[in-house]
């Protein structure tokens, strides 16, 4: 399919106008026009380009890509190697940070529940990104972090008491500490995000609910995967997800 035609469906189907975003979202860097294979990963690190130039890609799609705002502007060092690299073997960069997290079928956020097997009931949060939810049934914090470490294949860091009671959860995929104290106020029992900072410890203890960190990298690979896989079925381009191993 034509590179245009691939980025049209994507910022329509992603609704990117609605989002105020740290990134610009869609096509970041442009690569030859036609594209037949795909790869997709978390971060547009240099490990995945080279394994999308290996697997000779027309594009890579991932949720991480570059330009953030307050980064610096000047392609040098580390971003001159990436972006020569997609430049030289005209690999098209996509990338969709926020309006991926928020997808209803493809966004991070929604697969993360479906996988753990949460019932959504709403969203809260700037630009209502985050997620409340419950349990089928209810369980310990113990139990819920045994579950979330043999779904994600990683054991997350749990503040607060193991056999705690966990029947209401809110959760935000990748860096969401900051949206702590808005779970709060929801009334949950569990916060599951991916990472965590110093004085969410204190808040978690204070408040009484849990807070479990989950990984940034481990709750954000299963939007862009899914995502991929649509494009592939639809368009009948050949996708291929490529997890590059990250222990945050």
């Amino acid at each position: 399919m034509h590179r245009d035609e691939l980025e049209n469906h994507l910022n329509q189907l992603l609704d990117i106008p609605r989002f105020h975003d740290y990134c610009p979202n869609g096509l970041q860097v442009e690569g030859r026009s036609n594209i037949l294979t795909m790869i997709s990963g978390v971060t547009a690190s240099l490990d995945l380009l080279q394994a999308a130039a290996a697997a000779k890609a027309d594009a890579v799609l991932v949720h991480h890509g570059y330009f953030w705002r307050g980064e610096d502007t000047r392609i040098t060092g580390m971003k001159a190697r990436r972006i020569a690299l997609l430049m030289h073997q005209q690999i098209n960069l996509f990338a969709y940070h926020l309006p991926l997290d928020a997808h209803p079928q493809f966004g991070n956020n929604a697969l993360l529940g479906k996988k753990l097997g949460f019932i959504e009931t709403g969203h809260f949060g700037d630009q209502d990104i985050a997620v409340q939810g419950e349990l089928a049934q209810a369980t310990t914090l113990s139990a819920l972090g045994e579950k979330i470490s043999r779904t994600l294949l990683r054991k997350p860091k749990m503040i607060g008491d193991p056999d705690k009671t966990i029947r209401r959860v809110a959760w935000c995929t990748g860096a969401a500490q900051g949206y702590f104290e808005a779970a709060i106020q929801q009334g949950v029992d569990a916060y599951i995000t991916g990472e965590i900072s110093e004085q969410n410890v204190h808040a978690a203890r204070e408040s009484g609910v849990a807070f479990i960190v989950a990984g940034h990298h481990a709750t954000e690979r299963y939007g862009v995967q899914a995502l991929g896989d649509h494009l592939a079925q639809k368009f009948g381009i050949q996708h291929q997800f490529i997890d590059i191993e990250n222990p945050v």
